[in-house]
């Protein structure tokens, strides 16, 4: 009986994404990544992006897997709310690189609205601390908003894609009401 309860709880912290590091008012770190938008290949840099104002990033396991397409189409939908909040939306993961080219411009993923960025060896998630525990070469789901100023405002870490896009817009929209 108590392996069986040991096994049970081992399994659920396997399971269990690991709560992100970085927290609001930490720093961000700077990154420069490849990948695409729109099927085009693009060198994505944090530093740049902040300058035109909050950035949202988001960590995903794997391009083209169920959970992952469904969080990418519901970011694409969202994009022109994000525009409007002056943020700038990336996403970025570590499994599945050779289907980034093509998520970034299907019209039930991305739908070119965005750009996905390649992170082979989990490099950069490793700093955020957004590598799923039960495939350490792979991102989590974890979004982050940035401020221009490099300094995290927003954190959402969760496997399930659903309140991704409206945690992030709403901390989004609270950062530009808030600079008001």
């Amino acid at each position: 009986m108590h392996r069986l309860v040991a096994a049970a709880a081992l399994c659920a912290v396997i399971a269990t994404p690991a709560a992100a590091a970085l927290k609001p008012g930490d720093k961000a770190p700077d990154f420069t990544a490849q990948g695409y938008q729109a099927g085009k290949p693009l060198t994505f840099s944090l530093a740049e992006a902040r300058k035109k104002g909050p950035v949202v990033l988001y960590f995903f396991p794997a391009a083209d897997t169920k959970g992952c397409n469904i969080e990418a189409k519901m970011f694409a939908d969202a994009i022109p709310q994000f525009q409007a909040a002056g943020a700038t939306v990336i996403g970025v993961t570590a499994g599945n690189l050779d289907k980034l080219q093509q998520i970034s411009s299907d019209t039930d993923k991305c739908s070119g609205k965005f750009p996905v960025a390649a992170d082979p060896g989990a490099k950069i998630a490793k700093q955020y601390d957004a590598v799923l525990a039960m495939k350490p070469d792979w991102s989590d789901r974890t979004s982050y908003v940035i401020a221009p100023g490099g300094q995290v405002i927003h954190t959402y870490s969760k496997l399930d894609p659903s309140e991704h896009v409206s945690q992030t817009l709403s901390a989004v929209k609270g950062w530009k009401a808030a600079k008001k």
